[in-house]
């Protein structure tokens, strides 16, 4: 992980700059859902994990274009910034249920993903919201979106459920919820 890598709330300026990330990634994994019903009207809804016989590119779900809108509507706009590039940023909003917030997005630029920014983002938004007495982070991400859920997991966050077609693709949300308290295994050493 690079330690120049600096978090910080983003302010106005820092707008343009977040929204020419490449917002897009690729995976090589899945969270495929099954569905069954039985004669008795039990339906039984089940995830499972898959590998993908090749990478697959995937489009983020959200129009770059109309974030800087969303942005101001937001709690904490997190950046990451190293040398005056911004390589990353981190979205939250309050969630509905008491003493919870909710992820709206983490992004990291293509050019520096898998070299620890996302998770530097994630514990600062972990970090801060135990500062305000949050206690529950929420996210939400695409079930294709392997990267994403391979961090959530990391920082022992739980599957909470799921929401099918809430993608503007139609793609399935699938729900993780953390404790603010916990902020990776590797930071419990």
């Amino acid at each position: 992980m690079n330690k120049e890598v600096q978090i910080h709330q983003a302010i106005s300026s820092d707008i343009p700059a977040l929204m020419q990330l490449d917002h897009n990634y690729s995976t090589d994994h899945v969270w495929q859902m099954g569905m069954r019903q039985n004669l008795e009207g039990v339906i039984d809804i089940h995830f499972r994990e898959i590998k993908l016989p090749r990478i697959m590119q995937v489009t983020y779900p959200r129009n770059p274009e109309l974030l800087a809108d969303e942005w101001v509507r937001r709690l904490l706009l997190l950046t990451a910034e190293e040398n005056g590039y911004k390589c990353g940023y981190a979205a939250v909003i309050e969630a509905p249920a008491p003493g919870s917030v909710w992820l709206t997005d983490l992004v990291v630029d293509l050019r520096r993903r898998r070299e620890g920014v996302g998770t530097q983002l994630l514990k600062s938004v972990l970090s801060w919201s135990a500062l305000e007495g949050y206690s529950r982070l929420f996210a939400e991400v695409q079930s294709k979106n392997y990267p994403a859920i391979s961090l959530f997991k990391k920082f022992g966050f739980q599957f909470s459920g799921y929401c099918d077609a809430y993608f503007p693709d139609q793609d399935i949300a699938l729900l993780f919820v953390g404790d603010c308290g916990i902020s990776g295994k590797e930071h419990s050493h």
